[in-house]
């Protein structure tokens, strides 16, 4: 699990952007999935393994099957890259 302790501070800008948090093991889908939510600019707060959680903390939010990355924009959890990718499409931001 999470704890105030160990994540990041709580980014209390008033740019107006929507929030998007990643939880992150370092890998390449990661790094894709942050790119992709810069370039559609969200303010991204981003989770990193063995910093901000542990392996054991991510499955028990996540579940077993869960890969890296998981993406929440806003309070909703989104899922993987793929995941992610496809609620951008739906919700008409990728063409």
């Amino acid at each position: 699990m999470l704890s105030e302790s160990t994540c990041p501070p709580k980014n209390k800008s008033t740019t107006g952007k929507m929030q998007a948090v990643i939880y992150s093991n370092g890998s390449q889908e990661c790094e894709r999935a942050k790119i992709l939510l810069e370039k559609l600019n969200f303010q991204i707060l981003e989770y990193k393994l063995n910093q901000h959680f542990s392996a054991r903390g991510f499955v028990e939010e996540f579940g077993e099957e869960a890969e890296y990355p998981q993406v929440n924009v806003g309070f909703r959890h989104i899922g993987g890259l793929k995941d992610t990718l496809n609620y951008f499409k739906v919700n008409g931001l990728l063409v």
